[in-house]
């Protein structure tokens, strides 16, 4: 299952669009090459993400490389990162997010000593604060607890811009996925490893660091797409019945949830055609999951 390893080293995927101001931030963190995909700017990011890109020449710097898709490709950028990656093993970045030092060079240690391991979820810090995400401790305590052959908890879930994939696992699921476009992107990809076998695991002594950008979409519109991009990922994924009973939930729900519904309701058609049912070993996990949060 796992790589040869002919491709050592980490590159870090950063996908953004019209975030000219974080990019000048977080780029000059990054210590390992760089694939910045371009979502279509308009607002001088590309300019910002060349100069960079000079500066390390100049200064014999791991390269930095910029993809232009001139459009908006949601997550799905990402994928022409990994693609384009000249190495076995990607980490993902945003563009208002960075890796800790040493971290990418501790990973792959780990990927190198565990060759299920497809996916390694890091601590997430968020800046300014510099305290932890609320997520790491749901992840840390993952209720079926730690394979043997992982570095840590066995997860079924992680943040992109705090995860590090094998190249080559990632892209056999598909990478991102165009229905759910941007929002809640991990989950189906979760899903999709876990089927084939690959192991998901956290590792707290991996640290990304998260300083949330200021231009970032209303609260409310956050919660209406992650509502929609769930119910696009469970008519994907999950069995008809458990796809309908959350539709129906969120509809009495009403609000945000409901206008999530409706959102979903264009993409539908897209996510049937894609549509594959998880297997067991998935199914069984997020029962526990659901029971533990008390959804129906």
């Amino acid at each position: 299952m796992a790589c040869a390893g002919d491709r050592p080293g980490v590159t870090v995927v950063v996908a953004s669009r019209d975030r000219a101001g974080d990019l000048m931030a977080t780029l000059p963190r990054h210590a390992a090459p760089v694939v910045v995909v371009d979502n279509g700017s308009s607002d001088g990011s590309v300019g910002v993400v060349r100069a960079e890109a000079e500066r390390r020449h100049a200064a014999g710097l791991p390269e930095l490389r910029l993809l232009e898709t001139g459009r908006n490709l949601g997550a799905t950028a990402r994928n022409l990162g990994v693609e384009a990656a000249a190495t076995d093993l990607v980490a993902f970045a945003d563009d208002d997010s960075w890796w800790a030092p040493g971290a990418l060079e501790r990973a792959a240690e780990l990927f190198a000593a565990h060759p299920r391991l497809a996916l390694l979820a890091a601590r997430v810090v968020l800046e300014p604060a510099g305290v932890a995400d609320p997520i790491c401790a749901e992840l840390a305590a993952a209720p079926w607890g730690h394979a043997a052959d992982l570095p840590g908890p066995d997860v079924l879930g992680f943040v992109a811009c705090a995860a590090i994939v094998r190249r080559e696992a990632f892209l056999a699921v598909g990478g991102f996925d165009d229905v759910v476009f941007f929002g809640g992107e991990e989950e189906r990809v979760a899903y999709d490893l876990t089927s084939r076998g690959w192991g998901l695991a956290y590792a707290d002594g991996i640290v990304a660091h998260h300083q949330p950008s200021p231009a970032r979409g209303s609260a409310g519109e956050r919660q209406r797409l992650i509502h929609r991009n769930a119910l696009l990922t469970a008519w994907m994924r999950r069995p008809l019945r458990v796809a309908a009973r959350q539709t129906v939930q969120r509809v009495a729900r009403g609000g945000d949830a409901r206008a999530g519904v409706v959102l979903a309701l264009r993409r539908l058609p897209a996510a049937l055609r894609r549509r594959r049912v998880n297997p067991e070993v998935v199914e069984r996990r997020l029962a526990v999951l659901e029971r533990g949060t008390g959804a129906a």
